[in-house]
Order: structure tokens, then C-alpha cells, then sequence
């Protein structure tokens, strides 16, 4: 009697576990799920808040790259700039120099880029070509040495029959005059837009400009602009293409850069 009474207790013990197994068992995800539940609310939250207070970006640090064009200050106006040029070009002493001791020095080397350009197409005998900034003409008499007889040059101060008077910002010629334009001095210029301005706009489609700057070393007290790459030409003459870029030596100027002017297709 007793063993039977101690067996079904037993069975009835093991019966209670069975039971409660399967409730331990379904315990377990429910936590779990309350857990992810709270989880997902808790990001719920964090990201209402954020979209009601937007992070702020911090600024970038500004740039140190060194300008690849640099107008000098000092100019208080126009005037005051073209005072200053004609200082230079009216000073006695330097036009005698100009006159003698440079005199033939400066269009034996002029001749010899002129000559240079002949050969590569850039420029002819029948070229009507022109000078900016050409002080008393020792470009202009070079470029008629070398054939190109059609040649005149522009300054504040005439010096004729090679010189006229005019101003390289405001060049005194009408449009699409000129095949062939030569100048040495856009380091003065105090309006680099302007003056490549006037260049596109005298020169004929088709025609070459030629440039001689300073890249590697900077020019006279009376320059305006400091050039440390060609990249601003390029971007200057917007109606014309880069032909090509050399190392040169001329006068303290280091590099010649040409352009040749788009021609215009006309549609009928």
C-alpha cells in the first residue's frame, strides 16, 4: 500500500513538472520581446529628437592656396594708375636708355621670337600686326626687320612713327583689325579682363595673340598684377584656344604663351 501511495505521488510530481515546463518555456521570448520592444522605442525617441535638432556641421577650414593672379593694391583710382605708368614711361632717363644702349639689343631678341613664330605659322609678311605696351617701338621695328611690315605699337606715350598713343584697356582700333597682336607688358595691366578684352576684340578671327609674362619671378615696381600660372590666361580668353606654352628668355619675362581667336562658323 504504501509503495502504490509513493508511486503515485511520484507520478503526480512528475506530472506537476511537465505542466510547468512549457510555462518557463514561453517565458523566455516574452522577456525577450519585451526587451526589443522597449529598444525600438528608445531609438524611436532618440531619432524625433534629432530631427527636431539637427546636427550642425562644422565649417571647413579655409583655403591657403596662393591666388594664381594677384592684383598689387595701392591704386585709390584709374587716374592714379595711369599717373603712376606714365612716371615710368616719361622718366628721360629711361627713354634715352630705351633709344641707345637697348636700342638694338632688344630687337636683335625681339627679331629672333618674331622669326621663330614665322616658322611655325603663327605669324606672315602680309600679318597686320600690332604692339601693346611697346614704349618706343623696339618690337615694332624688330617685326619690321623680320618682313612683317604692317606693324604698329600702342602706349601711353606715342614715340612715331612706330608708337601710336592709346591705352591698352581702351584700345583705340575697331573690331577684328589686327592678324597678329604682340605684348610684353600684362604684368601693368590693372584690369587683366579688359585688356585681354581688347585683344580678342581687335584681333581678326583666326588671328594670334602672343604673350610674354613672369611666372617664375616677379616684375618692376611698376607692374600692377602678379601671374603665378598660365590657368587665369586660359580663362581670360574665352573666345580663343591655347596653342602653345615655352620657356623663354625675355627681358626678366620667363614664359611665351599664344592663343589663336576662334573663327565663327555662320549658319545659314
Amino acid at each position: 500500500m504504501i509503495m502504490q501511495m509513493q508511486m503515485q505521488t511520484m507520478n503526480n510530481s512528475s506530472s506537476s513538472s511537465s505542466k510547468i515546463k512549457p510555462s518557463s518555456a514561453i517565458l523566455v521570448p516574452k522577456c525577450f520581446l519585451f526587451s526589443l520592444l522597449l529598444l525600438s522605442l528608445s531609438l524611436l525617441l532618440s531619432l524625433l529628437l534629432l530631427s527636431h535638432h539637427p546636427q550642425t556641421t562644422a565649417n571647413p577650414p579655409p583655403s591657403h592656396s596662393k591666388p594664381e593672379i594677384k592684383i598689387r593694391p595701392g591704386y585709390t583710382s584709374y587716374e592714379s594708375y595711369i599717373q603712376r605708368q606714365l612716371n615710368k614711361t616719361r622718366n628721360p632717363k629711361l627713354r634715352k636708355v630705351w633709344v641707345t644702349r637697348d636700342w638694338d639689343r632688344k630687337i636683335q631678341v625681339f627679331s629672333t621670337f618674331f622669326a621663330q613664330l614665322k616658322q611655325k605659322n603663327l605669324l606672315s609678311n602680309s600679318s597686320k600686326a600690332l604692339c601693346i605696351g611697346a614704349r618706343v617701338g623696339q618690337e615694332v621695328e624688330a617685326l619690321r626687320r623680320v618682313g612683317v611690315s604692317d606693324s604698329v605699337g600702342i602706349d601711353l606715350v606715342p614715340y612715331p612713327p612706330l608708337v601710336l598713343e592709346g591705352d591698352f584697356h581702351h584700345q583705340p582700333f575697331d573690331d577684328e583689325t589686327f592678324d597678329f597682336e604682340f605684348s610684353n607688358v600684362f604684368d601693368h595691366a590693372l584690369y587683366p579682363d579688359k585688356f585681354v578684352g581688347e585683344i580678342e576684340r581687335t584681333l581678326k578671327q583666326g588671328g594670334v595673340c602672343v604673350l610674354h609674362v613672369a611666372l617664375s619671378r616677379r616684375s618692376d615696381k611698376y607692374s600692377a598684377n602678379d601671374l603665378y600660372s598660365i590657368n587665369p590666361l586660359k580663362a581670360l580668353f574665352t573666345r580663343s584656344q591655347l596653342v602653345h606654352v615655352r620657356t623663354v628668355d625675355g627681358f626678366g619675362l620667363d614664359t611665351e604663351v599664344v592663343f589663336k581667336k576662334n573663327k565663327v562658323i555662320q549658319r545659314l
